[in-house]
């Protein structure tokens, strides 16, 4: 009698110790339309930028809602008037990447592994203070001080600058990271004879690679599409970023919106290809802190 208990529970839906198992929860077709729909909204405005800038006549108002015609005439105008400002974008947001890397990483590693007592807290307390001063405040500050170190309208100026932004970061978020890195690991390499820039550039690094990319990307995002700092610290026109192009592009009144609207797509591209390309690095990467091992 007794055997026939658990048996008439699994014959239930119970598991063997006798609790009822879970039962799947049915999908409901009015979230996934729901979700589509706002997916749609939000993909609305850079499905019309793409639509705008492959038509032959650029008047927006008189944009169908299919581009049954297909014209690139807006994206050869936009390659041969912005190409210019998009390899200027290109040099100063690779260019903050490494210098950003250069800084934070060693940072963050004596940071999170070297004894400094309660000064460790004092300077991640002054890092995220640089977070919380507005960028106008340090533009008008730059420009004084470019003017007179002869930084105004050069590449090191803007690459400094952009750099600003994503060294905080990338010391927050690889400290978190390496943090997490076991002693044993860099003593056993001390043991095999490494110094700690062996250790550090042979052992930590490659560990942190889901940070180190984590952090270039971000910063590869602030320096791209930065503008405050472009406005600030360039005055000529051979050295504008895609950002202080697009913006110098629109007039007061514009006739032709396709090659405008073909540059607002030439410059989203490199920034779409880094997310698809390093998405999985950056979910490992944001995370990787969270659990100390």
């Amino acid at each position: 009698m007794s055997a026939a208990v658990p048996i008439a529970r699994r014959t239930a839906g119970g598991d063997a110790a006798g609790r009822p198992s879970k039962v799947p929860t049915p999908r409901r077709p009015g979230h996934t339309i729901l979700g589509v729909i706002i997916i749609a909204v939000m993909l609305f405005p850079l499905y019309w930028m793409l639509n705008v800038s492959l038509q032959p006549a650029g008047n927006a108002s008189a944009t169908p809602w299919l581009p049954l015609d297909l014209s690139f005439d807006g994206y050869r105008t936009a390659l041969a008037e912005q190409g210019g400002n998009l390899v200027t974008s290109l040099v100063v947001s690779l260019g903050a990447v490494v210098f950003s890397l250069l800084i934070a990483a060693p940072a963050a590693y004596a940071l999170a592994h070297f004894r400094f007592g309660k000064w460790v807290v004092v300077f991640l307390f002054a890092v995220l203070t640089t977070q919380m001063v507005p960028g106008i405040v340090v533009a008008n500050a730059l420009y004084s001080a470019y003017s007179d170190l002869g930084l105004l309208n050069t590449y090191a100026g803007l690459i400094l600058a952009d750099s600003a932004a994503g060294i905080p970061f990338s010391i927050i978020l690889m400290r978190a990271f390496m943090m997490s890195i076991p002693a044993s690991i860099v003593e056993a390499a001390y043991v095999d004879g490494a110094g700690p820039v062996r250790a550090f550039v042979s052992v930590v690094l490659p560990i942190s690679r889901n940070a180190l990319i984590t952090s270039a990307l971000f910063t590869f995002l602030f320096a791209w599409g930065d503008f405050l700092f472009a406005l600030t610290l360039t005055t000529s026109e051979s050295m504008r970023p895609i950002t202080l192009g697009l913006y110098s592009y629109i007039g007061g009144f514009v006739s032709d919106w396709s090659p405008i609207m073909a540059t607002a797509v030439l410059s989203s591209l490199p920034a779409i290809a880094l997310l698809v390309l390093a998405q999985r690095y950056v979910a490992a990467g944001v995370t990787g802190g969270a659990v100390k091992s």
